[in-house]
Protein backbone atom coordinates (compact mmCIF):
# COMPACT_ATOMS: atom_id res chain seq x y z
CA UNK A 1 0.00 0.00 0.00
CA UNK A 2 1.85 3.31 -1.11
CA UNK A 3 -0.44 6.99 -0.56
CA UNK A 4 0.02 10.16 -1.21
CA UNK A 5 -1.77 13.49 -0.74
CA UNK A 6 -4.07 14.52 -3.41
CA UNK A 7 -7.34 16.58 -3.87
CA UNK A 8 -10.75 14.34 -4.24
CA UNK A 9 -10.79 14.97 -7.41
CA UNK A 10 -7.64 14.37 -8.13
CA UNK A 11 -7.81 10.69 -6.68
CA UNK A 12 -11.05 9.86 -8.81
CA UNK A 13 -9.29 11.12 -11.79
CA UNK A 14 -6.12 8.55 -10.86
CA UNK A 15 -8.27 5.82 -9.87
CA UNK A 16 -10.23 5.81 -13.43
CA UNK A 17 -6.99 6.02 -15.10
CA UNK A 18 -5.21 3.30 -13.25
CA UNK A 19 -8.37 1.60 -14.27
CA UNK A 20 -8.63 2.49 -17.96
CA UNK A 21 -4.95 1.46 -18.23
CA UNK A 22 -5.71 -2.36 -16.30
CA UNK A 23 -8.81 -2.22 -18.60
CA UNK A 24 -9.47 -1.40 -22.20
CA UNK A 25 -13.06 -1.35 -21.60
CA UNK A 26 -13.60 1.27 -19.41
CA UNK A 27 -13.98 4.93 -21.12
CA UNK A 28 -15.49 7.99 -19.96
CA UNK A 29 -17.91 10.07 -21.97
CA UNK A 30 -19.43 13.50 -20.98
CA UNK A 31 -19.61 17.18 -21.71
CA UNK A 32 -16.22 19.01 -21.57
CA UNK A 33 -14.22 16.30 -20.51
CA UNK A 34 -11.66 16.40 -23.11
CA UNK A 35 -10.20 19.39 -22.53
CA UNK A 36 -11.57 20.69 -20.01
CA UNK A 37 -11.35 17.73 -17.84
CA UNK A 38 -14.80 18.56 -16.43
CA UNK A 39 -16.53 21.48 -14.40
CA UNK A 40 -14.45 19.51 -11.59
CA UNK A 41 -11.36 19.10 -12.75
CA UNK A 42 -12.42 14.84 -11.87
CA UNK A 43 -11.04 13.84 -14.58
CA UNK A 44 -8.17 16.40 -15.69
CA UNK A 45 -5.37 15.16 -17.71
CA UNK A 46 -7.07 11.99 -19.25
CA UNK A 47 -8.18 13.36 -22.57
CA UNK A 48 -4.41 14.19 -23.54
CA UNK A 49 -3.22 10.49 -22.02
CA UNK A 50 -6.13 8.54 -23.51
CA UNK A 51 -7.57 10.41 -26.14
CA UNK A 52 -10.59 11.33 -27.94
CA UNK A 53 -11.27 7.03 -28.00
CA UNK A 54 -11.77 7.00 -24.55
CA UNK A 55 -12.35 10.57 -22.98
CA UNK A 56 -15.64 11.72 -25.15
CA UNK A 57 -17.23 14.80 -25.61
CA UNK A 58 -21.04 14.55 -26.37
CA UNK A 59 -24.28 16.48 -26.74
CA UNK A 60 -25.77 18.16 -23.93
CA UNK A 61 -28.64 15.68 -23.66
CA UNK A 62 -28.11 13.73 -20.48
CA UNK A 63 -30.77 10.72 -21.66
CA UNK A 64 -28.46 10.37 -24.99
CA UNK A 65 -25.56 9.89 -22.69
CA UNK A 66 -26.75 7.36 -20.16
CA UNK A 67 -28.50 5.53 -22.87
CA UNK A 68 -25.27 4.92 -24.75
CA UNK A 69 -23.79 4.04 -21.67
CA UNK A 70 -26.26 1.20 -20.68
CA UNK A 71 -25.67 0.07 -24.11
CA UNK A 72 -21.81 -0.17 -24.09
CA UNK A 73 -22.14 -1.71 -20.92
CA UNK A 74 -24.52 -4.67 -22.30
CA UNK A 75 -21.45 -4.66 -25.25
CA UNK A 76 -19.22 -5.87 -22.84
CA UNK A 77 -17.70 -2.18 -22.09
CA UNK A 78 -17.58 -0.35 -18.66
CA UNK A 79 -18.70 3.24 -19.13
CA UNK A 80 -18.29 6.17 -16.70
CA UNK A 81 -21.44 8.64 -17.78
CA UNK A 82 -19.66 11.86 -16.34
CA UNK A 83 -23.26 14.24 -15.99
CA UNK A 84 -20.44 16.98 -14.02
CA UNK A 85 -23.84 18.17 -11.83
CA UNK A 86 -25.18 15.13 -10.97
CA UNK A 87 -29.01 17.69 -11.22
CA UNK A 88 -28.99 17.40 -14.67
CA UNK A 89 -29.88 13.18 -14.18
CA UNK A 90 -33.63 14.24 -14.35
CA UNK A 91 -33.54 14.12 -18.29
CA UNK A 92 -32.74 11.00 -17.76
CA UNK A 93 -34.13 9.07 -15.51
CA UNK A 94 -36.11 6.91 -17.14
CA UNK A 95 -32.27 5.45 -18.26
CA UNK A 96 -31.38 5.54 -15.11
CA UNK A 97 -34.31 3.70 -12.87
CA UNK A 98 -36.25 1.94 -15.88
CA UNK A 99 -33.11 0.65 -17.92
CA UNK A 100 -29.90 0.35 -16.01
CA UNK A 101 -31.52 -0.54 -12.69
CA UNK A 102 -33.80 -3.32 -13.86
CA UNK A 103 -32.16 -5.22 -16.89
CA UNK A 104 -29.99 -7.71 -15.29
CA UNK A 105 -32.87 -8.46 -13.31
CA UNK A 106 -34.78 -9.17 -16.21
CA UNK A 107 -32.25 -10.15 -18.20
CA UNK A 108 -29.89 -11.99 -15.96
CA UNK A 109 -26.72 -9.61 -17.61
CA UNK A 110 -24.41 -7.64 -16.25
CA UNK A 111 -24.51 -4.13 -16.84
CA UNK A 112 -21.32 -2.47 -15.24
CA UNK A 113 -22.09 1.49 -15.77
CA UNK A 114 -20.66 4.64 -13.51
CA UNK A 115 -23.30 7.24 -13.61
CA UNK A 116 -20.98 10.03 -11.60
CA UNK A 117 -22.55 13.61 -10.50
CA UNK A 118 -21.37 16.05 -8.13
CA UNK A 119 -24.34 16.38 -5.86
CA UNK A 120 -24.78 18.76 -2.52
CA UNK A 121 -25.47 21.89 -1.71
CA UNK A 122 -22.92 24.76 -2.55
CA UNK A 123 -23.93 28.17 -3.99
CA UNK A 124 -26.01 29.14 -6.75
CA UNK A 125 -29.79 28.24 -7.47
CA UNK A 126 -32.07 25.61 -6.43
CA UNK A 127 -31.81 23.99 -9.55
CA UNK A 128 -28.26 22.99 -9.14
CA UNK A 129 -28.32 22.46 -5.10
CA UNK A 130 -29.84 18.17 -4.72
CA UNK A 131 -29.38 16.26 -3.03
CA UNK A 132 -30.80 13.04 -4.63
CA UNK A 133 -28.54 10.01 -2.76
CA UNK A 134 -31.79 8.79 -1.29
CA UNK A 135 -33.60 8.77 -4.73
CA UNK A 136 -31.36 6.20 -6.17
CA UNK A 137 -30.90 4.16 -3.14
CA UNK A 138 -34.45 3.50 -2.92
CA UNK A 139 -33.90 2.26 -6.56
CA UNK A 140 -33.06 -1.62 -6.44
CA UNK A 141 -30.58 -2.45 -8.98
CA UNK A 142 -28.48 0.47 -8.33
CA UNK A 143 -25.51 0.85 -5.59
CA UNK A 144 -24.99 4.25 -4.48
CA UNK A 145 -21.03 5.45 -3.58
CA UNK A 146 -20.93 8.85 -1.94
CA UNK A 147 -17.27 9.27 -0.47
CA UNK A 148 -16.15 11.86 1.79
CA UNK A 149 -12.26 11.47 1.53
CA UNK A 150 -10.17 11.25 -1.58
CA UNK A 151 -9.41 7.74 -0.35
CA UNK A 152 -12.44 6.83 -0.58
CA UNK A 153 -13.24 8.47 -3.79
CA UNK A 154 -10.53 6.48 -5.38
CA UNK A 155 -10.87 3.02 -3.94
CA UNK A 156 -14.96 3.06 -4.28
CA UNK A 157 -14.51 4.45 -8.33
CA UNK A 158 -11.99 1.40 -8.82
CA UNK A 159 -14.31 -1.11 -7.25
CA UNK A 160 -17.29 0.24 -9.58
CA UNK A 161 -15.19 -0.18 -12.76
CA UNK A 162 -14.68 -3.85 -11.39
CA UNK A 163 -18.31 -5.06 -10.75
CA UNK A 164 -21.33 -5.96 -12.38
CA UNK A 165 -23.73 -3.79 -11.55
CA UNK A 166 -24.69 0.08 -12.81
CA UNK A 167 -23.35 2.61 -9.81
CA UNK A 168 -24.19 6.45 -9.23
CA UNK A 169 -21.58 7.93 -8.19
CA UNK A 170 -21.95 11.44 -6.14
CA UNK A 171 -18.99 13.22 -5.32
CA UNK A 172 -20.06 16.36 -2.94
CA UNK A 173 -19.25 20.17 -4.36
CA UNK A 174 -17.68 21.18 -1.17
CA UNK A 175 -15.38 18.35 -1.15
CA UNK A 176 -13.83 17.98 -4.68
CA UNK A 177 -11.09 19.62 -3.60
CA UNK A 178 -10.48 18.51 -0.33
CA UNK A 179 -7.34 17.22 0.37
CA UNK A 180 -5.94 13.95 1.91
CA UNK A 181 -4.12 10.80 1.28
CA UNK A 182 -5.17 8.50 -1.75
CA UNK A 183 -4.31 4.90 -2.10
CA UNK A 184 -2.42 2.94 -4.25
CA UNK A 185 -3.90 1.04 -7.42
CA UNK A 186 -4.76 -2.34 -5.04
CA UNK A 187 -6.53 -0.45 -2.32
CA UNK A 188 -10.19 -0.80 -3.59
CA UNK A 189 -12.75 0.13 -1.14
CA UNK A 190 -15.75 -2.22 -0.99
CA UNK A 191 -19.52 -1.30 -1.29
CA UNK A 192 -21.26 -1.61 1.96
CA UNK A 193 -18.54 -1.21 4.36
CA UNK A 194 -18.50 1.59 6.47
CA UNK A 195 -15.66 3.28 8.21
CA UNK A 196 -15.04 4.42 11.97
CA UNK A 197 -13.25 7.61 11.33
CA UNK A 198 -13.18 8.09 15.67
CA UNK A 199 -14.07 5.50 18.25
CA UNK A 200 -16.06 6.61 21.55
CA UNK A 201 -17.90 5.28 24.35
CA UNK A 202 -20.56 7.78 24.60
CA UNK A 203 -22.94 8.63 21.56
CA UNK A 204 -22.30 7.37 18.17
CA UNK A 205 -22.60 9.85 15.00
CA UNK A 206 -23.61 8.59 11.36
CA UNK A 207 -22.83 10.50 8.41
CA UNK A 208 -22.07 10.37 4.45
CA UNK A 209 -20.24 12.54 2.07
CA UNK A 210 -20.01 15.86 3.66
CA UNK A 211 -21.97 15.29 7.09
CA UNK A 212 -19.46 12.59 7.53
CA UNK A 213 -16.92 15.44 7.57
CA UNK A 214 -19.29 17.45 9.68
CA UNK A 215 -19.63 14.63 12.28
CA UNK A 216 -16.27 14.33 12.63
CA UNK A 217 -15.54 17.84 13.65
CA UNK A 218 -18.19 17.64 15.82
CA UNK A 219 -16.86 15.53 17.56
CA UNK A 220 -13.52 16.98 18.05
CA UNK A 221 -15.22 20.11 19.53
CA UNK A 222 -17.32 17.59 21.64
CA UNK A 223 -14.35 16.28 22.91
CA UNK A 224 -13.50 19.46 24.73
CA UNK A 225 -16.60 18.99 26.65
CA UNK A 226 -15.63 16.05 27.82
CA UNK A 227 -18.21 13.75 25.87
CA UNK A 228 -16.34 10.73 24.09
CA UNK A 229 -18.08 10.71 19.87
CA UNK A 230 -17.71 7.58 17.93
CA UNK A 231 -18.25 8.79 14.37
CA UNK A 232 -18.96 6.17 11.52
CA UNK A 233 -18.95 7.14 7.57
CA UNK A 234 -21.44 5.15 5.41
CA UNK A 235 -18.94 5.68 2.37
CA UNK A 236 -21.85 3.93 0.23
CA UNK A 237 -25.96 4.41 1.18
CA UNK A 238 -26.68 1.15 -1.02
CA UNK A 239 -25.64 -1.16 0.34
CA UNK A 240 -25.99 -0.05 4.03
CA UNK A 241 -23.70 -1.01 6.43
CA UNK A 242 -25.82 -1.27 9.17
CA UNK A 243 -23.65 -3.97 11.17
CA UNK A 244 -21.08 -1.65 12.13
CA UNK A 245 -23.88 0.95 13.28
CA UNK A 246 -25.68 -1.91 15.36
CA UNK A 247 -22.08 -2.78 16.73
CA UNK A 248 -21.29 0.62 17.80
CA UNK A 249 -24.84 1.48 18.95
CA UNK A 250 -24.82 -1.52 21.17
CA UNK A 251 -21.69 0.00 22.67
CA UNK A 252 -22.68 3.81 23.31
CA UNK A 253 -26.61 3.80 23.56
CA UNK A 254 -27.24 6.45 21.78
CA UNK A 255 -27.46 7.61 18.17
CA UNK A 256 -27.00 11.15 16.24
CA UNK A 257 -27.42 10.58 12.23
CA UNK A 258 -26.77 13.22 9.42
CA UNK A 259 -27.65 13.71 6.36
CA UNK A 260 -27.62 17.11 4.08
CA UNK A 261 -30.68 16.45 2.29
CA UNK A 262 -34.69 16.70 3.47
CA UNK A 263 -35.73 14.44 6.80
CA UNK A 264 -38.25 13.28 4.96
CA UNK A 265 -36.77 10.03 3.30
CA UNK A 266 -34.10 10.32 3.96
CA UNK A 267 -30.93 8.07 4.55
CA UNK A 268 -30.64 9.28 7.82
CA UNK A 269 -34.32 8.32 8.41
CA UNK A 270 -33.72 5.07 6.98
CA UNK A 271 -31.04 4.42 9.68
CA UNK A 272 -32.87 5.73 12.01
CA UNK A 273 -35.75 3.21 11.36
CA UNK A 274 -33.39 0.20 10.78
CA UNK A 275 -31.13 0.87 13.93
CA UNK A 276 -34.92 1.32 16.31
CA UNK A 277 -35.83 -2.03 14.80
CA UNK A 278 -32.26 -3.81 15.80
CA UNK A 279 -31.21 -2.14 19.19
CA UNK A 280 -34.33 -0.87 20.49
CA UNK A 281 -33.28 -2.41 24.25
CA UNK A 282 -29.96 -1.01 23.61
CA UNK A 283 -30.80 2.64 23.45
CA UNK A 284 -30.61 4.88 26.33
CA UNK A 285 -31.98 7.56 24.66
CA UNK A 286 -34.21 8.41 21.34
CA UNK A 287 -32.31 8.88 18.30
CA UNK A 288 -31.23 12.11 16.67
CA UNK A 289 -31.45 13.02 13.25
CA UNK A 290 -29.93 16.17 11.86
CA UNK A 291 -30.96 17.53 7.96
CA UNK A 292 -31.75 19.84 5.79
CA UNK A 293 -35.57 21.71 6.14
CA UNK A 294 -37.60 20.76 3.90
CA UNK A 295 -37.84 23.35 1.67
CA UNK A 296 -35.86 25.02 -2.07
CA UNK A 297 -32.29 26.15 -1.58
CA UNK A 298 -32.56 29.68 -1.25
CA UNK A 299 -30.19 31.83 -2.75
CA UNK A 300 -30.01 34.18 0.29
CA UNK A 301 -26.55 33.36 2.06
CA UNK A 302 -28.07 33.75 5.55
CA UNK A 303 -31.64 31.54 4.89
CA UNK A 304 -28.73 29.01 3.12
CA UNK A 305 -27.18 29.14 6.03
CA UNK A 306 -30.46 28.59 8.26
CA UNK A 307 -31.55 25.77 5.74
CA UNK A 308 -28.55 23.24 5.55
CA UNK A 309 -27.50 21.17 8.91
CA UNK A 310 -23.83 22.19 9.78
CA UNK A 311 -21.92 21.17 12.82
CA UNK A 312 -23.29 23.13 15.36
CA UNK A 313 -26.14 20.76 14.73
CA UNK A 314 -24.58 17.65 14.95
CA UNK A 315 -22.86 18.92 18.04
CA UNK A 316 -26.52 19.88 19.61
CA UNK A 317 -28.19 16.60 18.22
CA UNK A 318 -25.47 14.79 20.32
CA UNK A 319 -25.73 16.71 23.39
CA UNK A 320 -29.99 16.25 23.03
CA UNK A 321 -29.16 12.50 23.40
CA UNK A 322 -27.31 12.50 26.02
CA UNK A 323 -28.94 15.05 28.34
CA UNK A 324 -32.37 15.17 26.43
CA UNK A 325 -32.21 18.89 27.40
CA UNK A 326 -29.49 21.24 26.52
CA UNK A 327 -27.82 21.70 29.93
CA UNK A 328 -27.62 25.67 30.86
CA UNK A 329 -23.69 24.52 31.44
CA UNK A 330 -21.62 21.92 29.94
CA UNK A 331 -20.67 19.39 32.64
CA UNK A 332 -16.66 19.65 33.05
Amino acid sequence: MSSRTMTLSQAFAEGVAEEMERDPAVFVVGTDLFIRGGHWAQVKGLGEKFGRERIRDAPISEAAMVSAGVGAALNGMRPIVDLNFVDFVFGAMDEVVNQAAKIRYMWDVPVPLVIRGTAGVAFGAAQHNNQVEAWFAHMPGLFVATPSTPWDAKGLIKSALRGSDPVVFLMHKMQTGLRGEAGGPDDLVPYGRAAIRRSGADVTIVGYSIMASKALEAARRLEAEGIDAEVIDLRTVFPLDLETVVASVRKTGRLVVAGESTRIGGIASEVAAAIQEACFDDLDAPIERVGALHAPIPHSPALFKALIPDVADVERAARTALYREQPTEVPA
